[in-house]
């Protein structure tokens, strides 16, 4: 269980491809709606159903392998806990309730659901981000049934005794604490609080902070799960050998526990899209560590920007890998430091893109100009037609060698259900990053690097 770093939409979401299969309902092509209980095929061996209460299904059969994934995508996470006169009140309950659904069910004790994956040697998590919460679990492709049933008993009927927040509530304090000793975790955090505020969805911390853990009580986490785990805010992707209205089967069965999808598919209020600006300016925190870690970086594109995979080629340019601008003048050039990298991300209304560095205290200063440096110049000049045609290499092959197992096939589905408005195909993502110009390089750069500079700033 972690913390790691969307829009939800209900049933009968647009859908811009994709055929209607073995439904009573009609459906035109690209554009129509999907009504719930219709099944779709999304692209070849992809299959997405809406069930009657909302709940969305997505899988992709991968037939030359023995093994199956599925998760449990549910569209919440630490940005939508709730702010009272300014103060979190639920702050850090999406990871706390994460914790607590491992605990027991009134069919299963915590270590009976430990046990029940352990014993066919599965492989079973979950973690929070900002914007949703994830159980997975990866198997032999003949006990997907039990994997589906375990994480349904978990998702529709946990106990969420007072005994068990009690002591999950001390683990939390310690994996908060841990945290605290991580400095790449600690100057990210500084990072977003500096750049979105404090107090505001995306600048808080993950998994809470001490005041707010030891704070929070049962009755707000029990009214914060009852709020947010229903059937129109959540999405099951699986992929792996095996039969999509198989799986189907078994989500209806597996999630039918205390009427749980007997629920009316009630719709889920839209994240707001409005654009939400980052606050520039310098922040520093002392910490005894032997290095002093950074973050410099600014504005990126939202998450909907067509403009993402021109940025993505750039930001492999300049610090995606040790051909990258930033590891040769920082690293190898010049010595200043063991780890150096860029890195980009995105949410519905807002966008970062930065560099993070680690060095000795004494040296803060000369990699600072250097990487302030190289912004500049990637903002004048762009880069060159070589580092395109690197870059866009680095993220097609990328992609694919990161899509070679069930797992990381079944987040991709998730995710794309989730949190973006269509699911692009492996093969359309590849051709939006063929037909990226160096001109359209050169001019996202220009954009987003000459923006106001946020730094974080954490070491001794």
């Amino acid at each position: 269980m972690s913390s790691t770093e969307s829009t939800t939409r209900t049933a009968g979401r647009q859908v811009t491809a994709g055929r209607p299969s073995g439904s009573d309902h009609t459906a035109t092509a690209s554009g129509a709606y999907q009504p719930a209980g219709t099944t779709w095929e999304l692209e070849p061996g992809v299959h997405r159903t809406v069930l009657p209460s909302g709940l969305r299904i997505v899988t992709e059969e991968m037939p030359t392998v023995r093994s199956a994934a599925v998760g449990v995508w549910i569209g919440v996470g630490s940005r939508d806990e709730t702010t009272a006169s300014g103060v979190p009140t639920t702050h850090g309950c999406s990871h706390f309730l994460e914790h607590l659904l491992f605990k027991g069910t009134a069919e299963r004790t915590a270590l009976d659901i430990s046990v029940a994956l352990d014993a066919v040697g599965g492989e079973f998590n979950a973690f929070t981000a900002k914007e949703y919460t994830c159980f997975h679990a990866r198997v032999l492709d003949e006990d997907l049934a039990l994997a589906v049933d375990v994480i349904g008993d978990m998702i529709t009927s946990s106990l969420i005794t007072d005994e068990d927040v009690e002591a999950e509530r001390d683990v939390i304090l310690d994996e908060i604490a841990m945290h605290d000793d991580d400095p790449d975790d600690v100057v990210h955090n500084l990072f977003a609080a500096q750049a979105w505020g404090e107090d505001s969805p995306l600048g808080r911390g993950i998994a809470g902070t001490i005041e707010s853990i030891e704070a929070i009580t049962r009755d707000q986490i029990d009214a914060f799960y009852r709020e947010h785990y229903r059937p129109a805010n959540i999405v099951i992707s699986a992929a792996g050998n095996l039969d999509h209205a198989e799986v189907v089967a078994l989500v209806e069965q597996g999630f039918a526990r205390n009427g749980f999808l007997a629920q009316a598919a009630a719709p889920v209020p839209p994240r707001s899209g409005e654009p939400l600006s980052l606050e520039p300016g310098e922040i520093r925190a002392r910490k005894p560590f032997e290095q002093v870690n950074l973050v410099l970086g600014m504005e990126g594109l939202r998450r909907d920007d067509d403009r993402r995979f021109a940025l993505g080629v750039v930001n492999a340019a300049l610090g995606g890998s040790t051909s990258s601008r930033l590891f040769q003048e920082v690293r190898e050039h010049r010595g200043l430091a063991y780890s150096v990298y860029s890195f980009a991300g995105a949410h519905a209304e807002s966008g970062i893109v930065g560099v993070g560095v680690g060095c000795l205290p004494g040296k803060v200063d000369a990699v600072l100009d250097v990487v302030r440096a190289e912004l500049r110049k990637v903002a004048s000049e762009g880069i060159t037609a070589e580092e395109v045609a690197r870059g866009k290499g680095q993220l097609r092959g990328g992609l694919v060698l990161g899509l070679e197992d069930p797992t990381s096939r079944m987040s991709r589905l998730g995710k794309a259900e989730l949190v973006h408005d269509t699911l692009l195909t492996i093969d359309e993502v590849l051709d939006r990053i063929a037909s990226v110009t160096v001109e359209e390089c050169c001019q996202i750069a220009a954009e987003v690097f000459s923006r106001p500079e946020i730094l974080a700033v954490v070491g001794p």
